[in-house]
């Protein structure tokens, strides 16, 4: 679907200018010609106008484009070196390969993050605002065509052609920024001491994303003293990666019993979560565990369970203890 979604505008455009050339002035002709000549001139540019509405400014293909904004305003986005290994000399003078990781400043490493946060931000503002531009543009342009007044249109051409090409050149820019961008830094993130002299080529960054855990409505389910959870990732995600649950207790003003949370780190999807009270409401929200590349998430997905009241109630079979313990680890509470 996205190769229909894009890369037209140049092409639009170039069929616009060549044909807005060749035709007459806007200018009303001899009074002889009138009619013809200007009602030839009147289709042409409305049907120009209309096939740019009929295709990049398609309201299907928008809400396409807003569709892939919103997913990405949902993203984790991280921080790629190239390359990620460079040569190094140990301590014995021999040269070896190391990770950036292992031999990064962690002081320069944090303003690169910030920069990549920074643009990252910047990037979905971006992408908000070219959309809604490109969705008023597509209501002017609307109106334009619908102008049945041969001389009333004409005589609006000139300004709507600019705000055609104007367009155009929004959504082009509106496909060049839906993927993440490299980042220009002037940060060094390796020093020359960790390096021992050895050259390396520069290390460029450029960032990345990964999709957002989504709960799973009907695999999650709540028992009277344990859930189950589940959610969706990436279809080729690493079976190491590490998911970071938050476990909250529901709890109204009208209740004087504090408030309950935890959070756990887990590496199983599906997992169990234990220790939970009969006949309760139960908050859960997912997202990938923080790692040294992360540098921009605002999002996580949530889910609310509640626990049945009597065990008579449990359909599910109570999971088996020792393989719960193996598939979740607690990490101390924030």
């Amino acid at each position: 679907h996205s190769s229909s979604c894009g890369g037209r505008g140049f092409g639009n455009m170039a069929k616009v200018l060549h044909e807005t050339e060749t035709t007459p002035d806007s200018t009303p002709p001899r009074e002889e010609q009138d009619d013809n000549a200007s009602m030839k001139q009147y289709l042409r540019n409305k049907n120009l106008v209309l096939d740019f509405l009929r295709s990049d400014l398609n309201p299907h293909h928008l809400q396409y484009h807003w569709n892939k904004v919103h997913l990405l305003k949902k993203c984790y986005f991280y921080l790629k070196f190239e390359p990620r290994h460079v040569c190094v000399r140990d301590q014995n003078n021999m040269m070896i390969f190391a990770d950036i990781l292992q031999i990064a400043n962690p002081c320069q490493l944090q303003k690169i993050k910030k920069v990549g946060k920074k643009q990252t931000e910047i990037q979905l503002a971006l992408l908000t605002e070219l959309l809604e531009q490109l969705e008023r543009g597509r209501e002017e342009l609307s109106r334009y065509v619908q102008i049945c007044d041969v001389e009333d249109f004409l005589s609006q051409w000139d300004l709507n052609i600019k705000r055609v090409l104007k367009l155009s050149m929004f959504f082009n820019k509106l496909i060049s920024l839906e993927e993440p961008r490299k980042l220009h830094v002037k940060h060094s993130l390796v020093s020359q001491i960790h390096l021992g002299g050895a050259l390396h080529p520069p290390i460029t960054f450029s960032l990345y994303t990964k999709k957002p855990p989504i709960f799973d409505r009907i695999e999650s389910f709540a028992c009277q003293t344990w859930a189950q959870l589940k959610w969706f990732t990436e279809s080729q995600e690493s079976h190491l990666e590490r998911w970071q649950l938050e476990i909250k207790l529901v709890t109204d003003d009208s209740q004087t019993e504090p408030g309950y949370g935890r959070t756990q780190e887990v590496i199983s999807n599906p997992c169990v979560i234990n220790h939970l009270l009969p006949g309760r409401l139960y908050e859960f929200k997912v997202r990938r565990s923080d790692t040294h590349t992360l540098v921009y998430s605002q999002w996580h997905d949530c889910i609310i369970l509640k626990t049945k009241t009597h065990p008579a109630e449990d359909t599910k079979e109570a999971p088996n203890r020792s393989l719960m313990r193996r598939l979740t680890r607690p990490t101390p509470s924030v």
